[in-house]
C-alpha cells in the first residue's frame, strides 16, 4: 500500500489523541473508583474523591472535545469489515460513546446527591441531604454504567486485537500514534 492510501486511513492526530486520553481517564477513574473506601475517612478519602471527581471533570471536558471533533472536522474512515462485522463495531462504538456520556452524568449526579468536598477547598451542596436511598440508588448506577463500560471497552480492546494479530489487517494501527 503507498503512504497516500496509507495516510488516508489512519485517523487524523487529534482523533487518536482524543481516543487514548479518553483510554488513560477512563483506567485511572474507574481504578479510583474501586479503590476510594479503601482510604482512611478523613483528609485522605477527601483527597482521593476530590481526584476522581477532578478527572471526571477532565473526562467530560476531553468528551466534549471529542464529540465535538467527531461530528466536525474529524476523518472519517471507510468500514473496517463488510457486514455483521461492521455492524458490529458501529454498535460497539455508539456503546462506548453512550456509557462514557452516562457515566460521566451519572458521576455529577452522584456528587451533587452525595454533596462532596473538593480538596478541602470547596463542598458541593448535597441535593437531598440524608436521603441515603436516592444516594445508593445513585452511586449504584454510576457503578454500573462504568463497569459495563469498562465491559465494552475490554471487548473493543480484544476486538482490535483479533484484526491486528489474526486478521492481519491495519484497523489497529488507524488509531496508534506515529512516531
Amino acid at each position: 500500500m503507498n503512504t497516500a492510501v496509507n495516510l488516508a486511513l489512519r485517523y487524523d492526530r487529534r482523533s487518536i489523541v482524543l481516543h487514548w486520553l479518553t483510554v488513560a481517564l477512563v483506567v485511572a477513574l474507574w481504578s479510583f473508583g474501586q479503590t476510594i473506601d479503601f482510604f482512611p475517612k478523613g483528609d485522605a478519602r477527601i483527597a482521593a474523591r476530590s481526584l476522581h471527581i477532578s478527572l471526571g471533570v477532565a473526562l467530560a471536558i476531553v468528551l466534549g472535545c471529542r464529540i465535538w471533533w467527531r461530528l466536525g472536522a474529524g476523518t472519517r474512515l471507510p468500514p473496517a469489515g463488510v457486514g455483521w462485522l461492521d455492524t458490529v463495531a458501529t454498535l460497539a462504538h455508539k456503546t462506548l460513546y453512550v456509557l462514557l456520556v452516562s457515566t460521566v452524568l451519572l458521576g455529577v449526579a452522584n456528587a451533587w446527591v452525595r454533596g462532596d468536598t473538593i480538596f478541602n477547598l470547596f463542598k458541593i451542596p448535597a441535593f437531598d441531604p440524608g436521603n441515603r436511598a436516592l444516594t445508593q440508588s445513585v452511586e449504584d448506577w454510576h457503578a454500573l454504567s462504568a463497569n459495563t463500560l469498562l465491559i465494552v471497552a475490554a471487548f473493543h480492546t480484544a476486538a482490535a486485537l483479533v484484526h491486528h494479530f489474526v486478521f492481519e489487517d491495519d484497523v489497529l494501527r488507524r488509531m496508534l500514534i506515529r512516531r
